[in-house]
This record gives structure tokens, sequence and C-alpha cells, in this order.
């Protein structure tokens, strides 16, 4: 018999220290835990302070039939030792996305990043926000109960400058609603650009592709990116083209079409520029999926979404199911400032200052439609 998560979680802290992956000590290990957020409507999120990971969401379909639409694994060994490092769940920073060549200058200074994408610098590098111990502790405010984590980014981590305070709000309303409030300050001018990586699949984890979930994206531009999915700086209509999410339409609609970003991202894998003031909540998207009926909107304060719809899944991950991840078996909405903002002057700023604070504010809304 399997035992539960949460003790699995605690159980591997010897194993999962032998990673070659793991920056944290032995010591950090052992407060390792999984958390279990539940509201009045039968749904449950599950976050691990390992990486800030949301390890489940078990929603109810339009006929009350609950399941877990998330992908991820079973242990924490799973998301340490995870094969090509998919982000499962994860909060990725300092900088989540691209910055070009791992490079970037503040005030006539130059910093040097890790080139962890080839030649480029990819969800804040070797040893990114996914791959360490957060602190955490249980909050109740606004009628939800919610996990609070804390990190402190050190001076000169993974090469970036200051130290950098973060905490991350993950609540559940009783409307359905993962509330995600992200908060950070410095003490140097320092880029970032956090965002949460869950891979959706509305039918349920494992259960084949998301190319008939039914998407609509409130963006009418979007940022073309070159071979290395680096922003060209040019904000590009979507009209027109495959990437015309403006209208509810399948997934997998216009993903063959010849189209040369859709050879860059072996589909879509793009920032779309969302309608609507930064800073203020929007709607960034809606996605249904029809034979479960089950709907997810997403509203944001930020000024874009990275939509990612598992191009790099090819069945070699298994997840929580047992049943393997099939190529185009998640997609992402990863809620954020453009890629590669440090080196786009045109595009909005991303450098926190001393004496600043960063805030924004990321929901995900679940129901079902018949």
């Amino acid at each position: 018999m399997m035992k539960p998560l949460v003790a699995i979680l605690v159980s591997l802290t010897f194993v999962v220290c032998q990673s070659s992956n793991a920056k944290t000590k032995v010591d950090d290990f052992d407060s390792i835990r999984l958390y279990t957020l539940t509201n009045n409507h039968g749904m449950t999120v599950k976050v691990t302070n390992y990486g800030a990971i949301v390890t489940s969401i078990m929603v109810p379909d339009r006929d009350g039939k609950i399941a877990d639409i998330t992908l991820g694994y079973n242990s924490v060994e799973g998301y340490i030792n995870a094969v090509d490092r998919p982000y499962f769940g994860a909060i990725v920073g300092r900088y989540g996305n691209r910055i070009a060549k791992g490079r970037f200058s503040i005030d006539g200074e130059t910093y040097k990043l890790a080139t962890n994408n080839d030649e480029n610098h990819l969800h804040g590098g070797n040893v990114g926000f996914d791959k360490v111990v957060w602190d955490a502790k249980p909050v109740s405010s606004d009628g939800c109960d919610g996990i609070e984590l804390i990190y402190l980014a050190r001076d000169g981590e993974e090469g970036y400058p200051g130290n950098l305070s973060v905490k991350i709000l993950y609540q559940l309303s009783n409307n359905n609603e993962l509330i995600i409030q992200y908060h950070a300050t410095t003490d140097k001018a320092t880029p970032i650009n956090l965002t949460q990586h869950t891979y959706f699949n509305l039918k349920g984890e494992g259960e084949g592709t998301i190319l008939d979930h039914e998407l609509l994206l409130n963006a009418k531009r979007y940022t073309p990116v070159d071979k290395g999915l680096i922003p060209t700086g040019e904000l590009a209509p979507v009209a027109g083209t495959p990437f015309d999410f403006t209208s509810p339409k399948a997934i997998g609609r216009d993903i063959g079409q010849e189209h040369q970003q859709l050879e860059y991202g072996f589909g879509y894998d793009h920032n779309f520029v969302l309608d609507g003031n930064e800073g203020t909540m929007k709607l960034a998207a809606r996605v249904y999926e029809p034979t479960s009926g089950r709907v997810l909107e997403v509203q944001t304060t930020e000024p874009g979404v990275q939509f990612y719809c598992g191009n790099f899944l090819d069945g070699t991950l298994k997840g929580k199911s047992g049943k393997p991840y099939v190529h185009r078996g998640g997609f992402c909405l990863e809620t954020q400032h453009f890629p590669d903002s440090p080196n786009h002057a045109e595009f909005p700023s991303t450098i926190l200052r001393p004496g600043e604070q960063y805030k924004t504010k990321t929901v995900f809304k679940f129901s079902t439609s018949k």
C-alpha cells in the first residue's frame, strides 16, 4: 500500500540529499513538508516547501467527479531528479523565462549568469527557486486558508546582484480560486520575474494530450522570438496567425501550420502581451475542456503570460498515476513580465531597486460548464 505523499516527502530526505542537483544541505531536507489546503466545495491543493511546488490540484468535473489536473510526482525525489527538469508546479526565479546569453547590465555594470538553456539563461539558472527549501507556515486571512513561503536569495546567488527577500502566499478560496501573491525587496538593483510553472491537463493528469482544450487568451499581440526563443523586441499582432486566441479555439487547431514561430518553439512556447494595464487585475486566459466540462480562468496583474503546451514532453516521464506524460500532455500559463526584459528597454521594466517593493498577483479559478 502506497504511503501518503507527506510521508514519502519526509522519508526520502536521506536519499535525495545524495542528488547532484541538490543545493540544500541534509539539515534543510529535514524541514521539507507537504501542506494541504481544502475548501467547502471539495477542492484540494497540495504545496511543498521544496521549490514552493504545487504538487496537486483536485477539482470536480461537471458530474462532480474529482480528479488531479496537474502534472507532477509522488515524491520529492521525483522533483529533484526529474529528467530534463520540466519545472512541474514550481515557483521559478529569480528570473522566470530566458535572459539572452546569460548577460544583462544595470547602471553600467554587467552581470553574467549561468547559461543552462543552450547559450541562454533559463528560470533562474542551475539552482533556481525551484531547487531550494523555503521557510513555510500556514496562514489564514480574508476567509482563506493559505501557506506563506519565504526565501532569501543571497547577493551573487546564481550570478544575480542583491540580497533578495521573497515571499509567496498561496491561498485557496471557497470560490475555487487558487490565489498566488508575490512579494520581494532587495538591497541592490536586480532583475526579478517570478512565475508559477504548473502544467495543467483538465481531463486529469496523464489523460492524454491537451490539444482538444479550448483556449482564449486576452492578448492581441505577442513577442516573436529567434531560434533560441529570445524575443526580437517586436510586439506583433496575433490577427491572421496561428497565435490568435482572442476567440476560443482548440489548442491543436492551428499548431501544425507552417509558421516560423511554431517551428522555433516546436509549437506554442511564447509570451503573449495581455490587453489591459500592468498592475491591475485582468483576464489573462480561459481554458475549457469539453469532455469533463472543467474550466480554468486566469487573472493577473502581470503584463504578459507565457503559453507553453508541453512540446518537450515525450512519454518518458511517468507521473502520479503511473501514466506516461505524452507529447503535449500538459499546458502552462505562466503569468509574467516579458522574457529577456533586462536587455530590452522597450519592454516593461523588471528591475527592482532598494526601497521598492515587488508585488504581483495571479488567480487560477476553477469551475465547470455544460
